[in-house]
Order: C-alpha cells, then structure tokens, then sequence
C-alpha cells in the first residue's frame, strides 16, 4: 500500500525579533521524524529598503548537518572552515556541521540596503554517532545547479538523491534524498519511495490531498509507511519533499549541539569554549 496521512503538525509562530518564523518540527506532539530534527520556516515576508537583515550572526554547530532552502530573497554564509557564498532565491545551502564548525547566516550588504521579498527554510538533519565527528564540509548551490525533473505536472528540484535516472548535485553521507517541489495546478504526483524511510513533507504554499485526507501550508505531514506516495494538488503547491532511513539511535540535544549522549555535549560545549571549531568573522 502507499503512504496515507497519519498526523498533521501545524507549524506555530516563534519570531526572531522582525522576522517571521514557523516552526513544524520539533512540535507540541512530535519531537523529531528520525533522522530529522528541526526545521524553522522564515517568511514570506518583505523587508523595507535600509534594514538590518537576518539576525544568525556567528554560531556554532556540531553533531548534524543543516539544508538551507532560499525561495525568495538571499543568504550570505560564512564559516570558519573558510567558505564563504551569497546564495540567490532557488538557491540551496547544505551544510555538514560534523565535528563542529561556526557559521553566520545574514543578508548580504545589497539586500540590506534595497530590500525585497524574503522566505527562507532551514533543515537540521541528524547525522549517526559513527559520523558526528566527521570533517565539516559546506556546498553552495545556485538556482541553476540544482536539476529540474518535469514529472506528472510537478517540477521537482532534485538536490540529492534520484528521481527518474536523475542524481541530485550533493552526495549525502547517509543517503539523504531532498528536493523542492512544485505542483501545477491539477498535477498528480507518484514517487517510488521505498518502505521503510522516513519521508519528511512539509507543505510550504498551498494545499495537496493524499488519499482522501488534504494537508494545507505550513503543515508537517506525518505519513504511515508504505510503498510510494501519491499526491495531488487542486490549486497548486510548493513542498519541501526528502527521504532517508531512520537512524534509531538516542538524541541528546542542548541548544546548536546534536550528539548521542550528555557526556558528546559537554565535550562539546569545552571543545567549543576552548575554540576548537575555529572562528569566523562576520
């Protein structure tokens, strides 16, 4: 059988000073959809010209990886592994955070100064404790890098994995499959999902139905398992779409760090303290 819905989580209002943010995932009734962790919703909204921007000055990250979704407006990243991009609207930031690395995410000097309409997603995606302490590693891809599949009136925007012969540009370390999905008016869409993953769908825009359930914008879809999913989309729809395999191992968490275990935190946080990840200048 395909997937049906099991559960909707709407996403609830936590804003960032001026901007407006979303947050599905974790949620009152769902802590995570193993391997994924969060996911923070930023916009639609327009910023007036001469206005500070986003407010993600320099931080630090270990124990997970982070995929940035830029719909409309920019993000400027900076790290201290030494990359250093603007990605423009259709663009996409992913981001392995592995043993630890600090980032800042702002708008650009430009953007700042002219305005313009802004909606960002971002994605924490947990990494097993056998690569935690992997090599951070950063990948900036613009509109044009990512391979646009037309299938059943969609257009899926294939950052990693495979649809239909066609490979996403990154190489996900645990098999991650990510995309961006815009449904037409009317489309149908099948996707041979394998049994056993997890599927994370969260509705951006719009409403899609699956079965005889509808699940409407700013929703995180919770599926049953099956084979593929079928969905559909009266008015049209934008989603962000992945897949991997459930890690299943403890979650311990505190505030940017992700590991296994308290005592992989308060390491952490020493190794963090004792500027171990490196610094970076925003």
């Amino acid at each position: 059988m395909t997937r049906t819905i099991a559960r909707l989580h709407g996403a609830y209002r936590d804003d960032i000073g001026d901007l407006t943010t979303r947050r599905p995932l974790p949620g009152p009734a769902i802590g995570q959809l193993d391997p994924f962790l969060f996911l923070n919703h930023h916009g639609p909204q327009t910023y007036r010209p001469g206005n500070h921007g986003l407010p993600f000055g320099p931080h630090p990250h270990r124990g997970f990886e982070t995929v940035t979704f830029i719909l409309e407006g920019q993000l400027s990243h900076l790290d201290s592994g030494g990359h250093e991009s603007v990605i423009d609207a259709g663009g996409v930031q992913w981001m392995t955070a592995g043993s630890g690395l600090v980032h800042a995410e702002l708008s650009p000097e430009a953007f700042k100064k002219s305005g313009g309409p802004l909606e960002i997603l971002q994605l924490w995606v947990n990494l097993p404790s056998r690569l935690k302490m992997t090599a951070p590693r950063y990948v900036g891809l613009q509109a044009p890098d990512i391979p646009k599949v037309e299938k059943d009136g969609a257009t899926i925007e294939l950052i990693s994995g495979e649809v239909d012969g066609v490979t996403g540009p990154i190489a996900s370390l645990t098999g991650v499959a990510m995309s961006v999905v815009r449904l037409a008016v009317g489309a149908r869409l099948s996707l041979p999902i394998p049994a056993g993953r997890a599927v994370f769908l969260y509705v951006v825009r719009g409403s899609i139905a699956i079965g005889d359930k509808t699940a409407s914008a700013f929703n995180l879809v919770e599926l049953t398992d099956g084979e593929g999913l079928d969905l559909a989309s009266a008015d049209g729809a934008v989603l962000l779409l992945g897949h991997a395999d459930p890690i299943r191992e403890p979650v311990v968490s505190h505030g940017p760090f992700v590991m296994t275990t308290r005592e992989e935190i308060i390491q952490a946080i020493q190794d963090y303290q004792a500027g171990k990840f490196g610094e970076v200048r925003a």
